[in-house]
C-alpha cells in the first residue's frame, strides 16, 4: 500500500508541491509514495479527509494559522510562530511543524549578512520570515494595510523604504493570475544596496521583483525557499516512519 501525502489548501490547483514531490519520487524512484492535493472551500473541511490513509501533509495560504486548533501538538518553533505549513503523524497524532522558516534561511546558505528588514504582509508565511529574521538577530519593521501599532503603514514605510537593505514581500500580490499588481512601494526609493526577496514563485519574476531589478536591486523570488521547505518537510515525516 502506498504511502499518501499531500497539500490542503484553497484553489490550490496551480501549487508547487504537488509537481516538486511527484518530480521527487520519480526521480529518486520512490515507488510507494503518492502526493496529493487536498483543496477545501473552508478548514471544517479538514475533518472530512480519511487521516487514517494520510502518512503527512504541507499546509498552504488560507490555512497555515487556522489549521492549529485541528492539531493535537505543535513543535515549539510552529508554536513560537504560530502557523504551521506541515503536518506528521506519531502514534495517531497530528503533530503541526513550520518548516518555512527553515526554507527561508536556508536559500540565502545560512548566510544573512543584512543591518535592517522590511518585511510586506502579516500572514503565516510572514511569521516565519519574522522568526528566521529573529534567529539571524537582524532588525525588522512589517508594513501592513492593517491599523496596528505593531504595524508600520506603508504611507509610513515610504517615507523611509531606503533605511532597509532587505525588502520581503509575504503577501500574495503579483502572484498568478494576477501578475501585474505589485506592492505599493515608491519604488524610487530602492537602489543598488537593497536585496528584495518575493515569495512568489509564480511567475518566476513578479512585477515587484522588476520594479526592483530596475533600481538595480538584487532579487530572488521563491523558488529556493519552496524547495528547501519541501525538503525539510520530506525529513520530518521519514523521522515518524
Amino acid at each position: 500500500m502506498k504511502k499518501i501525502y499531500g497539500l490542503i489548501g484553497r484553489n490550490i490547483d496551480y501549487s508547487f508541491s504537488a509537481k516538486y514531490f511527484s518530480e521527487k519520487f520519480k526521480n529518486e524512484k520512490i515507488i510507494d509514495c503518492e502526493y496529493k492535493n487536498f483543496d477545501l472551500t473552508r478548514i471544517e473541511d479538514f475533518n472530512n479527509l480519511e487521516i487514517s490513509k494520510i502518512n503527512g501533509l504541507n499546509v498552504t495560504i488560507p490555512y497555515k494559522e487556522k489549521i492549529i486548533p485541528y492539531l493535537d501538538k505543535i513543535d515549539k518553533s510552529a508554536s513560537e510562530i504560530g502557523a504551521v505549513n506541515t503536518i506528521a503523524k506519531k502514534n495517531n497524532k497530528l503533530i503541526g511543524y513550520n518548516t518555512d522558516y527553515l526554507g527561508f534561511t536556508n536559500s540565502f546558505k545560512n548566510n544573512l549578512n543584512f543591518n535592517n528588514a522590511l518585511i510586506l504582509g502579516t500572514g503565516g508565511a510572514s511569521k516565519a520570515i519574522q522568526y528566521a529574521l529573529n534567529i539571524q538577530k537582524i532588525n525588522f519593521d512589517i508594513a501592513s494595510r492593517q491599523k496596528n501599532i505593531k504595524y508600520k503603514s506603508y504611507k509610513k514605510i515610504n517615507e523611509s523604504l531606503n533605511e532597509y537593505d532587505l525588502i520581503i514581500n509575504t503577501t500574495p500580490i503579483g502572484t498568478y493570475p494576477n501578475i501585474s499588481e505589485k506592492p505599493k512601494l515608491n519604488y524610487s526609493l530602492l537602489s543598488e544596496k537593497h536585496f528584495c526577496y518575493d515569495l512568489i514563485y509564480n511567475p518566476k519574476k513578479s512585477s515587484f521583483l522588476i520594479e526592483c531589478e530596475k533600481k538595480g536591486a538584487k532579487t530572488i523570488n521563491g523558488l529556493k525557499m519552496l524547495q528547501s521547505q519541501a525538503e525539510e518537510s520530506w525529513k520530518i515525516w521519514n523521522s515518524m516512519s
